[in-house]
């Protein structure tokens, strides 16, 4: 087995009607002034809110509450939190919502720490990261796996950029999960954050160096797990053991725990995040669009993972080697059209894009910044080439 070092500090409160519980939750972090961020009036409506500044305030913790996170959202909407709210002795943020709302939050609450640093210079790691201030969330969706992860994406609006951030101070102290709260989740999104779910995995699991039995295991069950109830969901929202088996997976999906002992790969997020930056696509829907073509142009890499990957999670049963990767790849393809997620880019975008192509790649590369691809390090040829496919 590989070395690797693993924390995973969050404290999970799983279960029905769990959210009652978040003011107890916020004082035994020792927040007193709380800042809630959340997206659109869903919360409002569904009467979550009203929930959780009921409890907040029954616990005596001070709180002020501010909306508007958009489906891929922006480092402007932070910077604008920031700057309203630098001034007021914040000294927690929750997040009620979904991963938009929670990389918000995570965002703002290193910003706040140092409010004279742009939150972008934060976001592209022009600073010495601050200590965060403590993040709580309440989920509302199975999808990102943000709730216990150690990374947060914003989207530039000015610049058409989409930026990651790792930090292991960033995990949220406490994520409070009921499943109930996903029932209402459009069908759309149910089927971006299915597809999200299960890339955290495969963007672990088709890394190099995987000597460990053990962490094979645990993805390839998270993905059998969420192949067997993705369609309940999509077809029967209100089914609770679905639902909770799903949104149990998105958070062993992100929190590290599925690629122990070996490198991160996330080239197909690589590949993806330029279409909801540029184009405003559905993260989720990317994902899937662009899978089918890297898998194509990558597998012969390593044609003995991707037979395992289709033997162990989709039992395929061929004999040879390449005839199960290849078999493997029809099912991933198979599997997506099945639930209802685009397989190209056209479907996930809603037009060609090849005339975008040289921006793309920038976006993909950060302009030659960084080395994507741990299975097979891609070129930017390598990288017009799979997109060219995936159109």
């Amino acid at each position: 087995m590989n070395s690797f070092i693993f924390c995973s500090p969050t404290k999970i409160i799983f279960g029905e009607n769990t959210a009652i519980t978040i003011g107890d939750e916020v004082k035994l972090f020792g927040g007193t002034n709380a800042l809630i961020i959340y997206g659109g009036g869903s919360v409002v409506r569904s009467g979550l809110l009203k929930t959780v500044t009921d409890s907040l305030s029954s616990a005596g913790i001070k709180h002020t509450c501010v909306g508007g996170v958009q489906p891929n959202p922006l480092s402007e909407f932070a910077q604008e939190v920031v700057d309203n709210y630098k001034n007021d002795g914040i000294d927690f943020v929750l997040a009620v919502g979904g991963g938009s709302a929670i990389d918000t939050a995570k965002a703002i609450a290193l910003a706040l720490v140092v409010p004279d640093v742009p939150v972008w210079d934060i976001m592209c790691m022009k600073v010495d990261l601050p200590h965060p201030l403590p993040v709580g969330v309440v989920v509302t969706i199975a999808a990102a796996g943000s709730e216990s992860s150690n990374s947060l994406v914003l989207t530039n609006q000015a610049l058409g950029v989409k930026r990651g951030l790792r930090s292991e101070e960033s995990r949220p102290v406490f994520a409070i999960m009921d499943p109930t709260l996903t029932y209402s989740t459009p069908p759309e999104h149910t089927v971006a954050g299915t597809v999200d779910i299960f890339m955290h995995i495969l963007d672990r699991y088709f890394a190099p160096d995987t000597d460990n039995d053990v962490t094979d295991g645990i993805a390839e069950s998270l993905m059998r797990v969420v192949i067997k109830h993705s369609k309940t969901i999509i077809d029967k929202p209100d089914d609770y053991k679905a639902r909770s088996e799903i949104f149990w997976a998105g958070t062993l999906a992100h929190n590290g725990i599925a690629g122990l002992g070996q490198p991160l790969d996330f080239t197909i997020h690589a590949l993806g995040l330029p279409f909801s930056a540029k184009y405003d696509a559905i993260h989720g829907l990317t994902l899937s669009a662009t899978w089918p073509a890297w898998a194509e142009y990558v597998y012969k890499h390593d044609v003995a993972r991707f037979a395992k990957y289709a033997r162990n999670v989709w039992d395929i049963d061929e004999k040879g080697d390449e005839a199960a990767a290849k078999a493997g790849i029809k099912a991933t393809v198979d599997f997506f059209r099945s639930i209802g997620s685009p397989v190209t880019i056209i479907e996930a975008v809603g037009r060609d894009v090849s005339d975008d192509m040289d921006e793309l790649i920038d976006l993909v590369t950060q302009k030659g910044a960084r080395v994507v691809g741990a299975f097979k390090t891609l070129s930017n040829e390598d990288i017009r080439k799979i997109l060219l496919a995936a159109m």
